[in-house]
């Protein structure tokens, strides 16, 4: 550990800090609001805490006895925890200020193509758009023809389907997964209806919102808030301002099952919709320390806010492509900022608790790092290929990883109904009348998990790779049937599409097939990169879907050494239909893994 001059400890870990502001401060002087802001659009100081929690969520060195407020505590390291990492600024979350400008953000890409960085973390997104109008996707792909890989979030809006960002086929996409007090005493419990001010209205005190609170009745208990209208933060501030010694967040029926860590100004749990209607018949609670529960299962579950697929710009490209871990992530925290952003939080805090899938990008780039520093030789497509045949999509039950945005309910029972709703056991579709207290998930997809659950050790070895040169994702465009002057955004000036080229052709790791009504026909490589071996293929067909692979055993012999296989579907689905396969060229050892998915009428 180094001093500084001005005897700051310094261990060599951040290397570059610059930001970029001509967007911001042009969008700042029209609303002349430069003045009062000048002095943090011109520092690459985080005055959010996102910043500083991905960056180190990716590079991040081993440090032990890391906790928030006692939960977590244990040994905390990034991805790549003998990185150097440095930190581009172009975002400005402020004043309504829209975040990210363009100019900003190439000029960032400009910047850190320029220093060599050897992976790029994006933690940002913008609705999907065409890659030509996409300004991540140009200037990404300015970083994959120098070789440098690029991985970005798929976005915070599930569980919506066709929502996920940062779609083009030469970024790694990720989705998310989900994963001292007074002595023990029991303390009275109570809703927002039993503590109403005079003035309140009844939907406005059960929010918990300012100056709705009967302070002499609130003082000394726990109170229940349901989530809504205002920030979950904001609602502990006033719960804390009555008098309250703790707080119950109970979601209301949109929320469901939608449970954040924030870090309060109080003692407080946040539960779900079930959760919260079991609460309401016990009215007590305890206070005790915070505790951290290992080896849960079933685990991991997608996070309901992950955004999904299809991708709406190239439906044959499924995206996300991987997922990775994202819900209640603990990393380095900003010093100039509190836990909660409030203006009346005076703390700070080393280590701070986030979710996103702005948490689980740099998981993944923090497992590229790794795989170019143990395979420099090979390029952005090969690594992200490694990643994604190697993902696993079963949990640590050994049953498919469940989907956190697909609540369902099983049947009830006469325990629940008695003899039934005026004797009927039947709701409005004829089938058994539903237990709300019974949430169960549905098993997730490849429009949510992309190829699944990142797997770091198997993509260290993982047998063969489905690669791809910046000349291949321009004749992607040209298959796409871009216009000459959309690609040459992208294309050197002698570039000229082929005279026939497929989409079907194009060599990515996944196969996707948007409305197949007959028979089609689809190209791939796969390139050694391990031992010589004999590489046999397996196939489960989507339902309602004939698949033939041809050669079926694929013999290497070196490594580098590239063959190559056809598929062919055959099937004819209904409109809305989806189905869902599995692709696995195996030597006994490696299992180089693609889902299959196939559709009709999605768009």
């Amino acid at each position: 550990m180094d001093k500084t001059p001005d005897a700051v400890p310094c261990n060599r870990k951040l290397i570059g800090a610059k930001y970029f502001n001509k967007g911001v401060i042009a969008y700042l002087k029209s609303q002349n609001l430069i003045d009062e802001l000048s002095l943090i659009v011109n520092s690459t100081r985080d005055y959010v805490g996102h910043e500083t929690h991905t960056l180190l969520t990716a590079g991040g060195s081993y440090v032990s006895g890391v906790s928030v407020f006692g939960s977590g505590i244990g040994t905390a390291k990034g991805g790549s925890p003998k990185a150097r990492v440095a930190a581009y600024k172009v975002c400005w979350p402020f004043h309504n200020s829209g975040g990210c400008y363009d100019i900003d953000v190439v000029d960032g890409f400009d910047q850190a193509i320029h220093d060599g960085v050897d992976v790029l973390s994006l933690s940002i997104g913008s609705p999907p758009a065409e890659y030509y109008d996409d300004t991540i996707a140009i200037a990404s792909f300015l970083a994959i023809k120098k070789g440098i890989p690029v991985v970005c979030s798929a976005g915070n809006s599930g569980p919506s389907m066709a929502s996920a960002s940062n779609i083009p086929p030469w970024i790694l996409t990720g989705s998310s997964l989900s994963r001292p007090l007074a002595r023990r005493k029991l303390y009275p419990l109570i809703t927002g209806a039993q503590v109403k001010a005079t003035t309140a209205s009844a939907d406005d005190v059960m929010l918990c919102k300012p100056k709705t609170l009967d302070h002499s009745k609130v003082n000394g208990k726990i109170l229940v808030c349901l989530t809504g209208d205002s920030s979950r933060i904001d609602k502990g501030m006033q719960v804390v301002l009555a008098g309250a010694v703790g707080m119950i967040l109970c979601n209301d029926r949109f929320s469901g099952f939608k449970i954040i860590a924030d870090l309060h100004v109080l003692p407080a749990s946040h539960i779900n919709y079930n959760d919260g209607q079991a609460v309401f018949s016990n009215p007590m609670g305890y206070l005790i320390p915070p505790s951290s529960k290992v080896n849960t299962k079933p685990s991991p579950t997608m996070a309901a806010f992950s955004s999904r697929g299809p991708n709406m710009v190239s439906p044959e490209i499924i995206k996300p492509d991987v997922t990775a871990s994202g819900v209640n992530i603990i990393a380095a925290f900003s010093g100039a900022v509190s836990p909660t952003g409030e203006p009346f939080d005076n703390r700070t805090v080393p280590y701070m608790t986030m979710s996103g899938t702005s948490m689980s990008c740099p998981h993944v780039s923090g497992i590229v790092g790794l795989l170019k520093a143990l395979h420099p030789e090979w390029s952005p497509a090969a690594i992200k290929s490694a990643i994604m045949t190697s993902a696993i999509i079963s949990d640590n039950t050994m049953n498919l990883i469940l989907d956190g945005g697909s609540p369902m309910f099983a049947p009830a029972t006469p325990f629940i109904y008695g003899s039934g709703h005026s004797a009927i056991i039947s709701d409005n579709t004829m089938n058994l009348i539903l237990d709300g207290g019974s949430p169960m998930f549905a098993p997730a997809t490849p429009f949510i998990y992309g190829s699944g659950h990142i797997h770091p050790t198997g993509a260290i070895d993982p047998g063969l790779v489905y690669d791809l040169s910046p000349n291949d994702y321009l004749e992607f465009f040209c298959a796409n049937g871009y216009k000459e002057k959309n690609i040459r955004i992208f294309a050197d000036e002698n570039f000229k599409c082929p005279v026939s080229c497929s989409i079907f052709n194009f060599n990515y790791p996944s196969i996707g097939v948007q409305n197949l009504t007959g028979s089609v026909t689809l190209k791939r490589r796969l390139k050694n990169v391990g031992r010589p071996g004999v590489y046999r293929v397996r196939v489960r067909q989507p339902e309602g879907v004939k698949v033939s692979v041809k050669p079926r055993v694929l013999k290497f012999w070196k490594i580098g050494e590239e063959k190559r296989f056809e598929l062919t579907m055959t099937g004819a689905m209904a409109e809305g239909q989806i189905g869902y396969g599995t692709l696995i060229w195996t030597d006994g050892k490696h299992f180089v893994r693609s889902p299959i998915v196939v559709s009709l009428g999605l768009f």
